[in-house]
């Protein structure tokens, strides 16, 4: 892991493929078992990445973006389109150019390169705001009250701090929720004025407009709408509603120190009357009149499940259980689907209003994460699922979103993403944060994954981090034409439109270009090609996705079936001797990812709550590969006296008494004391000035500790435990147990064991060769 991260595997182009060279056939691409896919991070920053403060050339045809891969005939001043080879003539203000002086967009090594627009291109447009001049952020926090007084207090004091990291520019509005629905009016400050609705009921964008005064409004926000107020956004209900944050911290601090937990009776043995789901459609509502198609994000802070109105997830009655995973299977839950619908259209009224929906969730119960998943996950929102408001894991991820600088998570509005590929390559669809847009064309796959259909996507929120999945599918079933006029190189490219922070408009093109080969003739090309980083991370993807799209999907056996197929196809040994398996080094990792991922919490949902499931895959989804692959298989350093800090084998054999282990298992950070260095520290030790060698061993791991927290989003959950202690099972449950209370007597004293009845990793290896080898 730590060599990967050293040379940046991404590169400038963001860009990994589980195959880097290509079968020619759709046939040869089936026997490859693992899919054709790309993971992509549209907007990942590099300190190599030129700026250009022009439009960029498009082909007349296909509306590729000119780029390092054209044929260019300088003196005829032509250049020639890799996708669908139209000829485009340069347009006059290029006419200096020459095979000594070419535009940055040719120079070979800007494969990747983003346009500075003062408007947006056509294909690209906004239909709701076709004036692209820099807006400010807006944010829309809406505020569970029906939670115990310290909860709320510990919610109130974060968004007292977030309001203080705010540019000034950015409008706030703000609503709470218990048993109604308040939005309060920030334009007033003389007194505080609130609109409140019925928490039971579901209301239509317009019923909103009309309750808040903004009917009028609502109609006059169509294209063309008169500017007022000192934001530039039509006066009437913007500046209500919403208010620059220079102009409302005041109101909005003196508002939240009034603000009380819900006041509304529950009778004893009742859950809270909480009504989500309304308070997020009034928002929906409200943002959608006053700024349809700017840069905004609702960012919700819920201390339960919703049990009032639509979107309700489990009844008032404490002794009904909120759903779990066994529920869902049997299909004994009244209130799924419902919900699920809910969010499904309260998605569709973000996306076309171009607005994100962020979670911030702090219960020791459900909140419904796995209902609202469609909603945030459509609109590309944040989401924190933690303990307690109280809780780091809340309180760091909450900062961070508004920070500014190293730290800042890069959040940018309003992003479309198109891609455009060479013939033979269709598109079946992306796993991850964004909307199919159902733009149609010959790039579009038959069999669709995820979000499909298309060629362009809606990105309503995007950041540095966040890395899609691309599923491609090689149309030709033969070679239509002898293998001398083909061309060797295929090629693809991304375009990104996306508002960045500072409010302006940028266009990111990659372009990236890799090889054909006929893979019947010989195999060695396609498996030097294989990374399997990124086939590991796919699979997850792929499988997370069939677990929640098809019924009695049996996730373990479709990834045991897969991995024999690929140690078949791939491996070198003698048909029935299980003995002469051997992998080449480009796929020996592959089935140890796979052996974790079938232990994973993405595979195996047994030990979580159904809201627990929904985040790890909301997280898996939308991290780039390397931060991935850590969440599939966590990685380990161990620290001792006699050595520097070395990774280990994630094994039960990995512990021992003089030893201090790491492990990185992304949700969570854990620092295990061996039995001896935890009685040393428990007796004071490090404190002793003989024993600064103790204290600096015991300080390592905290410091490594905190340089992986410092970076993260989600913070991860930081847990200091001991063996043979309690919490010690954060670091048992994820190694490989390879000491067993079945294989004890095998053992020598004194070694660690793990009480389960999984198979280790070398049963699993022996397994998966015998069955590898088989003739049959």
């Amino acid at each position: 892991m730590s060599e990967m991260a050293t040379t940046d595997p991404e590169g400038i182009d963001g860009v990994r493929m589980t195959w880097n060279v290509w079968p020619r056939t759709k046939v040869e691409a089936s026997k490859c078992v693992i899919p054709i896919a790309a993971s992509i991070s549209p907007i990942r920053s590099h300190p190599d990445l030129p700026t250009l403060p022009y439009a960029p050339l498009r082909c007349k045809t296909c509306t590729a973006v000119l780029n390092p891969f054209c044929r260019v005939d300088f003196t005829a001043l032509i250049w020639i389109c890799p996708f669908c080879f139209q000829r485009n003539h340069f347009p006059h203000h290029y006419s200096s150019i020459s095979e000594t002086n070419v535009p940055a967009e040719l120079y070979p090594q800007y494969t990747t390169i983003e346009y500075s627009l003062t408007t947006i291109p056509n294909s690209l447009s906004n239909p709701n705001n076709p004036d692209a001049s820099p807006q400010p952020p807006v944010f829309v926090f809406v505020l569970d009250t029906c939670m115990i007084e310290e909860e709320l207090g510990f919610a109130k004091s974060a968004l007292k701090q977030a309001i203080g990291l705010f540019p000034d520019n950015a409008l706030v509005g703000f609503v709470t929720f218990g048993t109604q629905v308040q939005v309060h009016e920030l334009g007033f400050s003389e007194m505080s004025k609130v609109y409140v609705f019925r928490g039971s009921k579901e209301l239509s964008k317009e019923q909103v407009l009309e309750h808040l005064g903004l009917a009028v409004a609502g109609r006059r926000t169509g294209p063309g709408f008169p500017k007022g107020g000192q934001s530039g956004f039509p006066d009437s209900g913007v500046t209500r509603f919403l208010l620059p944050a220079s102009e409302c911290e005041y109101t909005l601090n003196s508002l939240l120190d009034e603000l009380g937990t819900d006041q509304w009776p529950v009778p004893p043995g009742n859950r809270s009357l909480r009504c989500t789901g309304v308070a997020l459609s009034i928002a929906a509502g409200l943002l959608g009149a006053c700024l349809p198609g700017t840069g905004a994000r609702i960012i919700a802070l819920v201390g339960g499940p919703c049990t009032e109105g639509p979107g309700a997830i489990v009844s008032k009655d404490m002794s009904d259980p909120v759903r779990s995973h066994k529920d869902l299977d049997k299909d004994a839950v009244p209130f799924f689907k419902k919900a699920v619908q809910f969010y499904d259209n309260l998605a569709k009224q973000l996306v076309s209003q171009g607005h994100v929906l962020d979670l911030f969730a702090s219960a020791l119960d459900q909140v419904g994460v796995a209902e609202m998943k469609v909603a945030i996950e459509r609109t590309g929102g944040l989401v924190v699922l933690a303990e307690s408001f109280g809780h780091s894991v809340f309180k760091d991820s909450f900062k961070r979103v508004f920070e500014d600088g190293e730290q800042s998570l890069g959040l940018s509005f309003n992003g479309t993403l198109e891609i455009n590929c060479s013939k033979d390559i269709k598109i079946q669809g992306i796993i991850g944060p964004c909307t199919s847009m159902e733009k149609k064309g010959p790039a579009v796959a038959n069999t669709v994954i995820g979000q499909g259909n298309t060629t362009a996507w809606k990105m309503c929120g995007l950041d540095k981090s966040i890395c899609l999945t691309v599923f491609f599918d090689i149309s030709s079933s033969e070679k239509s034409e002898p293998s001398g006029n083909l061309n060797p190189q295929l090629y693809i490219q991304i375009l990104t439109s996306y508002q960045n922070p500072e409010g302006q408009t940028r266009l990111r093109v990659t372009t990236i270009s890799r090889r054909w080969i006929d893979s019947a003739v010989g195999s060695e090309e396609l498996v030097q090609g294989f990374d399997q980083e990124t086939a590991a991370v796919v699979m997850a993807r792929l499988t997370s996705h069939k677990m929640e799209m098809e019924e009695a999907f049996d996730a373990t056996r479709w990834l045991d079936r897969n991995l024999i197929r690929l140690c078949s196809k791939f491996g070198d040994y003698r048909k029935d001797d299980p003995a002469s398996f051997t992998l080449n080094p480009c796929f020996s990792l592959f089935p140890q990812f796979l052996f974790n991922l079938r232990r994973s919490q993405f595979v195996q949902v047994f030990n979580n709550s159904p809201d627990e499931t929904a985040y790890f895959r909301m997280l898996l989804n939308r991290e780039n590969i390397t931060n991935s692959a850590v969440m599939i298989q966590p990685s380990l350093i161990s620290y001792s006296f006699n050595s520097l800090p070395t990774p280990a084998l994630l094994d039960v054999a990995s512990i021992a008494a003089d030893r201090i282990l790491l492990l990185d298992s992304y949700f969570s950070v854990v620092i295990f004391h061996g039995m001896t260095i935890a009685q040393w520290r428990n007796m004071g030790y490090q404190n002793q000035p003989e024993h600064q060698a103790f204290a600096q061993l015991l300080q390592a791991p905290r410091d490594d500790a905190q340089l992986i927290i410092r970076d993260r989003f989600p913070v991860p959950r930081l847990v200091v435990c001991d063996q043979h202690g309690s919490q010690a099972r954060f670091l048992l449950a994820k190694l490989n147990p390879s000491a067993t209370y079945n294989n004890a007597h095998e053992m020598a004293a004194g070694t660690e064991m793990i009480f389960t009845d999984d198979v280790s990793l070398q049963v699993f290896f022996e397994h998966l060769q015998r069955l590898a080898v088989q003739s049959s």
